[in-house]
């Protein structure tokens, strides 16, 4: 089979390459760009399963970056298990065909125990006393300290949160020549989060961002020419583009003044009781699932968000199936943002009551998906916070502002402009590429 790659650069849409990218620029005037349909959801975990498998989220159950579990009555975000994602995976057909093929995904969601060869995912380690302390999980294991020791410490505080910067995806893209120069995989999946930062804290907004396209230009380059002295077939791609927003949309406060959410008190602060709640909304930027323990208020539920500015679609089950999101992991309900909106998880009605992790970089508590999570109260107080930690005293991180205004720029829904569309470049020319396409097109690269 043909050495390829795949470079996801993560929120690289049409809209964003031009001046301010010249390397990617030249690239593309000597190859071939193309749209991608968007998938509904249009967020990372659920586009990646569905170009690895080649299937709808309605059959890989990737229904968004996280959902309800109905068994556990438990919220859960950014779960990582590989087995989550249902169906065999391209690189599961490669060594069928191939058993002398090799497989590496670099940092590609569900990255945790799967069949590929070498895979590296983000995995802090959350030790005894609360602290969480930056590494990463590999396969096999030693390949993290081979990394660790050449790179140094995966930079997790530079992967999510205020402090996110190009260091990461520098990072992820010096392991991944790294592990390529010691295995040299057949097929390598590589992930490059630096633009969701800087578009969605300021949307497609160039007095803002052009530092950070001036450096995912840079890191381009470096994989590109790298891969190219290796006679790989590359594939550059995208999940999703990231368009302008200004109107956080927080149904859950709605469905707390209508009677539908069940809170618990904790040390003072409101905690969201979704077991107990007869509805509630688990937000997922610009779409939401609704889920309904309670059957009798489903009119009641249907009704309040039909009136709620800012929602553009409604789906109920039979709908859910024209839009391939009807799994059973989906919310009874999914609703979809208008092009100016976006979903928040907040709960509470009085800020003096937000649970301690609203405060926090917290991916996991959180009973949503939270991009406020990359702005901060302010640098005195997080140089407090940190001086704290160093002296060896208590401390919680909370940094994190609760103003949902500030955030620019979202993604999730599949009714986007051209401009905003995920992007496929190629050697060759592509047309009509819906995101089960993909699966297809790496498919026909390993062949040649």
């Amino acid at each position: 089979m043909r050495k390829t790659v795949v470079i996801d650069v993560v929120g690289l849409s049409k809209s964003v390459i031009g001046e301010h990218t010249p390397f990617l620029q030249k690239y593309i005037a000597e190859r071939h760009l193309t749209t991608i349909e968007p998938v509904l959801p249009a967020v990372t975990t659920s586009v990646q399963s569905t170009y690895l498998t080649g299937k709808w989220p309605a059959e890989n159950g990737i229904v968004g970056n996280g959902w309800y579990d109905r068994v556990d009555s438990e919220i859960k975000f950014w779960k990582q298990s590989n087995k989550l994602v249902i169906g065999d995976k391209i690189w599961d057909k490669a060594k069928h065909e191939d058993p002398s093929f090799t497989s590496a995904n670099m940092f590609w969601w569900y990255n945790m125990y799967s069949t590929a060869d070498y895979a590296v995912t983000p995995r802090p380690q959350y030790l005894a006393d609360g602290r969480k302390a930056p590494d990463c999980y590999s396969q096999p294991a030693e390949l993290r300290d081979t990394l660790q020791e050449k790179l140094g410490q995966f930079p997790l505080f530079q992967f999510w949160g205020p402090g996110a910067n190009i260091k990461s995806t520098q990072w992820i893209a010096d392991a991944s020549m790294i592990n390529d120069d010691l295995h040299n995989p057949t097929l390598t999946t590589i992930y490059l989060p630096h633009l969701d930062y800087c578009l969605q804290k300021f949307g497609p907004d160039f007095t803002k961002i052009q530092k950070e396209l001036q450096e995912i230009d840079t890191v381009l380059k470096q994989l590109i020419e790298f891969y190219q002295a290796k006679n790989a077939e590359i594939i550059i791609l995208s999940e999703y583009g990231i368009a302008p927003v200004n109107n956080p949309v927080h149904l859950n406060r709605l469905f707390r003044e209508n009677g539908l959410l069940q809170i618990r008190i904790e040390n003072g602060l409101e905690l969201l009781d979704a077991g107990a709640s007869k509805a509630f909304v688990v937000a997922d930027h610009q779409i939401a699932h609704i889920y309904i323990n309670d059957s009798s208020v489903t009119e009641q539920v249907t009704a309040l968000l039909k009136n709620v500015k800012g929602v553009e679609l409604v789906l109920d089950r039979a709908a859910q199936k024209k839009h391939h999101i009807d799994h059973e992991r989906a919310g009874d309900i999914v609703v979809v943002a208008d092009e100016k909106s976006w979903f928040t998880y907040y709960f509470w009605l009085n800020d003096a009551v937000a649970p301690d992790y609203a405060r926090c970089v917290d991916i996991h508590k959180k009973p949503g998906y939270d991009p406020v999570e990359m702005f901060m109260t302010s640098k005195a107080r997080a140089a407090y916070k940190l001086a704290r930690k160093l002296a060896g005293f208590r401390y919680v991180m909370d940094v994190i502002p609760l103003d949902a205004t500030l955030v620019k720029g979202s993604h999730g829904r599949a009714n986007v402009a051209d401009e905003y569309k995920a992007i496929l470049i190629t050697d060759e020319v592509e047309t009509n590429v819906q995101p089960t396409d993909v699966f297809d097109i790496i498919w026909k690269s390993l062949q040649k």
